[in-house]
């Protein structure tokens, strides 16, 4: 029987999303559990997988398109159906055309359409070649290609000083690039006979937001605003567990990371101070008897927080194992959705790109984050003497209505003693 594939709620309390990619093409049949699109949402690429069997009818949302939870994107049909079942769920659907992805440009800067464009192309008329200038504009409309736009546009240039010598006197690419040779020519000339230099006008580049970005920017956001953040540092001694970690993967056949070993510290260190490992809801504060931590990941299209999942059950090898599987794929946007929800506490690491200290935005529901500087070398003052010494700098965000600043406190004191002394991971 032939139905309406609708955008699945594939994040909680999300109200759209963006088909990414279709994976089957109209008219390809599929079976039980095979994916047929990838979904993208504000924090990863979902894949969506077929229910039942069937043949993929007819695209409702192209990709690209920004779709509402529970509206069609696609026609589903069983063997045997066809253009008939289509144009009658079509019309169930109110959908004349699919829904398709617009850029920004398109909006910006309508062109026209030469009424005959393969005459205009194959031999234009000589009135349209003599005065090109004059048929680029339509009114107060501008006869160019997008393309062609965005490039004046980049280069500071006026469009309506081009002549186009396209279809219709349309401006196309290779007229703007004329242009700006001529006005790099015209510069070059002023400063031999003038020696004076001359500054081009600066431009500018509005990229779109993806929808990843803006969910992001909306939690943050809210984050930021809704929940009472405070915060403790502290640096730490790093050169035990550096040397741990460099003696482990002398033997190991697969050589940790520092990520794992705080991962693994951060874990213990809830064994010390359970009341710690909870989160705010609104009825009630949840206790958690494992420890699942989220892991920020730096993509091209935002931050991912894949979750790492019984950490104080796993040993180091397998811990290694399961965050670089996830870090992989969160980098590429094959994470499931499983694999982004639930935790109680996240890491993030920027010591990598040197920064010495900072202070992170809780992920809620989740209520602490930790900031994880670079490991540096510092003058310290051991035993009444200067001492030159690895450090780095710990910073943990706290939501202050499920945890207070004294049970934070403790949490934050054992997990410095249990990283400066990491003989514990040997028992």
């Amino acid at each position: 029987m032939a139905i309406i594939m609708r955008m699945p709620e594939v994040l909680a309390n999300a109200t759209e999303a963006i088909i990414a990619k279709w994976l089957i093409q109209e008219g390809d049949s599929f079976i039980v559990g095979q994916v047929i699109a990838e979904v993208e949402t504000e924090k990863a690429l979902v894949e969506v997988p077929a229910e039942s069997v069937g043949i993929l009818g007819k695209y409702l949302a192209f990709e690209g398109a920004s779709i509402q939870v529970g509206a069609p994107i696609a026609i589903l049909l069983a063997d045997g159906e066809g253009q008939a079942e289509i144009e009658k769920l079509v019309a169930e659907a109110g959908v004349d055309t699919p829904v398709a992805h617009i850029p920004p440009e398109a909006d910006m800067a309508p062109t026209a359409t030469p009424t005959a464009p393969i005459l205009s192309e194959i031999s234009p008329p000589a009135s349209i070649v003599s005065t090109p200038a004059k048929i680029a504009e339509h009114g107060d409309r501008l006869f160019i290609s997008p393309l062609s736009r965005r490039l004046a546009k980049e280069k500071g240039m006026d469009a309506r000083s081009i002549q186009g010598t396209g279809p219709g006197g349309r401006i196309v690419r290779r007229d703007v690039e004329a242009a700006i040779a001529d006005n790099v020519n015209s510069v070059a000339t002023t400063v031999e006979h003038s020696a004076a230099l001359i500054i081009p006008t600066g431009s500018f580049t509005d990229i779109p937001h993806s929808g990843m970005r803006k969910a992001i920017a909306r939690r943050l956001t809210e984050s930021k605003t809704t929940v009472p953040h405070f915060y403790l540092s502290a640096p730490v001694l790093a050169d035990e567990m550096l040397n741990f970690r460099r003696k482990y993967n002398e033997w190991a056949p697969k050589k940790i990371s520092i990520t794992d070993l705080i991962l693994k510290t951060v874990a213990a260190s809830f064994s010390d101070v359970p009341q710690a490992n909870v989160i705010w809801t609104d009825s009630a504060i949840r206790h958690f008897s494992d420890v699942d931590i989220s892991v920020a990941v730096a993509t091209d299209n935002g931050l991912v927080t894949p979750v790492v999942r019984g950490i104080n059950y796993l040993t180091l090898a397998q811990l290694n194992l399961t965050t670089s599987d996830l870090i992989d794929r969160a980098r590429i946007g094959r994470l499931k959705q499983s694999e982004i929800e639930g935790g109680s506490f996240s890491v993030t690491n920027l010591g990598m790109y040197g920064t010495d200290e900072f202070s992170a935005i809780l992920n809620p529901p989740q209520s602490a984050i930790l900031a994880v500087g670079a490991a540096k070398q510092k003058p310290v003052v051991i035993d009444g003497e200067i001492k030159i010494r690895s450090v780095i700098n710990f910073t943990v965000s706290v939501d202050h209505r499920a945890i207070d600043g004294a049970v934070a406190a403790q949490w934050m004191e054992a997990f410095v003693k249990r990283f400066e002394n990491p003989f514990w991971l040997a028992i």
